[in-house]
């Protein structure tokens, strides 16, 4: 069955590059407005909404609420021209799938869309155990879906900083969440990483915890200790010679973006932290 998508509002650059050539077959529907959008959704099923991106963050949210309340379960991508904190704790515990602020990367928001029309299960991916403007920690399945998701509210929670600056963190946070949900929680989606992400006036603070036992500090200790992309190399190959999986190289690219990382005794906690300038 050919997947429905309901764009509402005026979005031809979206339009166009869902259906460009090798794209995937969609069927994609429109809607002048949120009023129109949910009538159409209690019409018929919907697998994906994308809501209109000249609406605010606040009418988008009070509209997915309509939407998921017509339709349990329905997936909902929100657009909006700004996305402050507060906007981001209400879309996730409205369990919004994802959601991109001004400028739009059509690029990113069509992955999303793709990843949005495969998921399944996904609802309960990411529950706010604690959700406040400088403070939000989060409870979080062991799943790579997960991992994507909850890095593109990271990237709109730190918004208000350079964009180069913003997509580097997102990537040391995304490396460092995998590796917590891969060796900690063997990515059993039954498994939880707890995930902080924290904002003073001089840092940014990220904090994993995962389920696991933990690490052998020795075994990666060119990760820990090291920023040499050929030392970690090295210790990668000889793992894999001693039987063992290759790893690492996550810690290695978050320790060359953030300013600091500490691991717990036990390595089944990390810090990340990044100085503002």
């Amino acid at each position: 069955m050919v997947p429905r998508i309901l764009l509402v509002g005026d979005q031809p650059s979206l339009r166009h590059a869902l259906t460009a050539p090798g794209s995937g077959p969609v069927e994609i529907e429109t809607c002048s407005g949120s009023t129109e959008a949910v009538h159409t959704v209690r019409r018929r099923a919907v697998d994906l909404v994308v809501t209109d991106p000249a609406n605010s963050m606040t009418e988008d949210l009070a509209l997915a609420k309509e939407l998921q309340a017509a339709r349990p379960g329905l997936k909902v991508i929100v657009l909006a021209p700004a996305v402050s904190p507060d906007d981001l704790v209400t879309a996730l515990r409205t369990h919004v799938f994802a959601c991109f602020s001004r400028p739009f990367d059509i690029d990113e928001i069509v992955a999303m869309v793709h990843t949005a029309l495969r998921a399944r299960d996904w609802r309960d991916g990411i529950h706010v155990k604690s959700g406040l403007p400088n403070w939000m920690t989060l409870r979080v399945s062991c799943r790579t879906l997960t991992a994507d998701r909850l890095t593109t509210f990271i990237k709109e929670y730190e918004s208000s900083l350079p964009e180069i600056e913003r997509d580097r963190l997102a990537l040391a946070f995304r490396e460092m969440l995998l590796n917590a949900m891969e060796y900690g929680g063997g990515f059993d989606p039954e498994q939880v990483v707890e995930v902080t992400a924290a904002r003073t006036e001089r840092a940014v603070v990220y904090h994993f915890r995962d389920p696991g036992a933990g690490f052998d500090r020795d075994e990666l200790a060119h990760a820990v200790a090291s920023t040499d992309p050929a030392h970690v190399i090295r210790a990668a190959i000889h793992r894999e010679d001693s039987g063992l999986r290759a790893g690492g190289f996550g810690i290695l690219i978050a320790r060359q973006i953030v300013d600091e990382l500490v691991y717990n005794e036990d390595g089944n906690e990390v810090i990340l932290i990044k100085h503002l300038s």
